[in-house]
């Protein structure tokens, strides 16, 4: 792949990944957490930028580093994976026996892998994980208010029942 890609096709794939990280990132905005449209949207182009730097870099030096070593352009895309684990650590909080931020780690998380995608050129990837996301998302959402609807309709029942 030739790394000198034209200026449309550079911002093809750093502006895709801004607006797929952005619609994940609503999301979480929709619900009021803390990392919502615009950090899930600078996640995905940082993402998409670090994948397009290592295919650049691994173009570069022909395949091979100074000790002949081969460049691998997914390095660099292993790293942002790990590095983002620990951004999605910092979400996810704990009072007393609750557990929030699960769901924002993850889709902070997903975002980047979405960006990672877009800047290698997988963009129908990037828009069926981002679709899968956003359906699981907003759709889950009401299975679980509709199961814990019902389990509190359960316990009235047994305290009616009870009395």
């Amino acid at each position: 792949m030739n790394p000198d890609f034209p200026f449309p096709e550079l911002a093809l794939r750093i502006g895709l990944a801004g607006l797929l990280g952005g619609l994940i990132g609503f999301e979480r905005e929709r619900k009021h957490q803390a990392a919502g449209l615009r950090t899930h949207a600078i996640l995905a182009v940082g993402s998409a930028l670090l994948m397009l730097v290592s295919i650049f870099v691994a173009h570069a030096y022909g395949g091979r580093d100074n000790y002949g070593i081969r460049s691998d352009p997914g390095r660099i895309a292993a790293q942002v994976v790990s590095g983002i684990g620990f951004l999605g650590a910092g979400a996810i909080l704990r009072f007393g026996l609750t557990v929030r931020g699960l769901t924002t780690a993850t889709c902070l998380w997903s975002a980047s892998a979405v960006g990672l995608a877009t800047g290698a050129g997988y963009f129908v990837a990037a828009f069926l994980a981002t679709a899968a996301i956003l359906v699981i998302a907003f759709l889950f959402d009401f299975v679980e208010h509709f199961i814990q609807t019902g389990e509190e309709l359960r316990k009235i029942r047994i305290h009616l029942k009870d009395r």
